[in-house]
């Protein structure tokens, strides 16, 4: 099952998605009838890195024993199929394409095994990056280095196929299976340090070959089972 969440001419409202279709409680809306937003509202993005076998190599990154993560605010939230601006103060913008969990009820301390209990669904996460910004916060912490969706599927994280195109040529191309320390584990992780509210977002890291984007690229991030989320850069 996909969950979205659309503008319409009744406000924002959140429902089943099909195809295209969305069923809420207040009507049935076509693909015309709405504007697709991100599918949830964070009040915090859990960010996890160095997760991938590949890309550590790639990085010259040691390989983690525990979840290495960072924290985005929530003004980093940005919606799919919308352009997103190009940072004035940075001229190497990166793109990341991540898989990411949202909570779905406030909570703390999650056992692994019960983490399905807790998360809503899994969603996408263009984890943006301005590499010539010092330290990480400066680099990945801004307006609209979030995109997110296009929907919530209620799926198992692991085992999902991945890839990213920018201007149709193949970037990134990967499989969850292949992260050091699993989506589960991660939160449960992170649980035993913060508090979840519902719709906060846990992503876990990015396959190898994050690169640099330029005004005017069209980005396309799939993961199997959830779908495509797609940007342009303005």
């Amino acid at each position: 099952m996909k969950f979205a969440r659309i503008e319409t001419s009744a406000g924002v409202l959140e429902g089943e998605y099909d195809d295209g279709t969305v069923h809420t409680e207040e009507g049935t809306y076509e693909r015309d009838d709405y504007e697709l937003l991100a599918p949830c509202e964070p009040s915090v993005f859990y960010c996890v890195g160095r997760n991938f076998g590949e890309k550590v190599e790639q990085m010259d990154y040691e390989v983690p024993d525990e979840p290495d993560f960072f924290i985005k605010p929530p003004v980093s939230l940005h919606d799919p199929e919308t352009p997103i601006p190009y940072p004035e103060f940075s001229s190497e913008l990166t793109y990341a394409g991540e898989l990411a969990a949202v909570i779905d009820i406030e909570c703390k301390h999650v056992a692994e095994e019960e983490v399905d209990d807790v998360v809503r669904g899994y969603t996408i996460l263009n984890d943006l990056d301005c590499l010539d910004q010092e330290r990480r916060t400066a680099r990945k912490a801004f307006d609209s280095s979030g995109p997110l969706g296009p929907v919530v599927a209620d799926i198992d994280p692991v085992g999902l196929e991945m890839t990213t195109h920018i201007n149709g040529e193949l970037r990134q191309e990967d499989n969850t299976e292949n992260m050091f320390i699993k989506p589960r584990e991660t939160i449960s992780f992170l649980s035993e340090r913060f508090t979840f509210k519902p719709g906060d977002v846990i992503s876990f890291g990015s396959p190898a070959n994050p690169g640099l984007l330029e005004r005017g690229d069209e980005i396309e991030i799939y993961y199997e089972k959830i779908g495509t989320l797609r940007n342009t850069v303005e």
